[in-house]
């Protein structure tokens, strides 16, 4: 399951259902790095957490990522594949399928560097999404709102335009506005049933995901946005809606 946009996931219905059947729980916590639910960090609910530090995650190494588990034989498998696999020997042997992704020494030195302004960075990112929400309103739009005690690192402010309010202004009208205006914007994630690669594969849904694109738009987000950045980027869209 994913933790998208930094917003943790329903773990409790999910843990639930997980522990009824029987089913481990792989958590893609690509985005969500120092979010949490009741104090605990998501990457450590399931067996196995997946962490991003690709270029736009809150904590970068500019590429790479990292695997959490408290599983000692699943951290000696992974460790193996991701070191080719080569077996203990004085010449290159392969007995299974290996890759190379491992982490290098000075990517880990830069993430490491990184560490100690984490909580800051999950702090400019918060208060971005709370410039948004009061810049923008919430008559039109709709947010990612935190469920009693649950903690967002808020890595990308999203929002979902209601097209009955909308007067007619859509989401890639939006984005457009904004491109105009030389602001790079993005529409929500394109669903995986929609890819055009996975076309052939069963999908079981109701058509959420699908809305969600439609209407969805990423905001700008960076920790380095100003004030007058994220007014005038508001002051844009509130325009573009005609909203006073």
């Amino acid at each position: 399951m994913v933790h998208t946009y930094g917003m943790p996931a329903a773990m409790r219905d999910i843990e639930f259902i997980c522990r009824k059947h029987e089913i481990p729980i792989v958590e893609d916590a690509a985005e969500a790095l120092g979010s949490s639910i009741d104090g605990k960090y998501v990457g450590t609910y399931g067996r196995i957490g997946i962490l991003s530090f690709n270029n736009n995650k809150i904590l970068t190494t500019y590429g790479g990522g990292a695997i959490l588990t408290d599983d000692e034989d699943i951290a000696d498998r992974i460790s193996f594949w991701s070191g080719q696999s080569r077996e203990n020997k004085m010449y290159y042997e392969h007995k299974e399928i290996g890759y190379n992704y491992r982490l290098g020494p000075v990517n880990a030195a830069i993430g490491l560097s990184k560490v100690e302004n984490l909580t800051n960075e999950i702090e400019l990112r918060r208060k971005t999404f709370d410039t948004y929400r009061l810049l923008l309103g919430e008559s039109i739009f709709q947010y990612q709102l935190e469920p009693s005690g649950y903690y967002s690192n808020r890595w990308l402010t999203c929002i979902t335009i209601d097209p009955k309010k909308s007067n007619g202004v859509t989401r890639e009208k939006i984005r457009l506005a904004l491109e105009e205006n030389k602001i790079e914007s993005r529409p929500l994630w394109k669903p995986m049933h929609q890819q055009p690669v996975f076309k052939e594969a069963p999908y079981y849904g109701s058509g959420v995901s699908d809305k969600l694109f439609e209407n969805g738009l990423c905001l700008p987000s960076g920790s380095s946005l100003s004030q007058d950045d994220l007014t005038r980027i508001s002051t844009i869209i509130r325009t573009e809606l005609k909203v006073d």
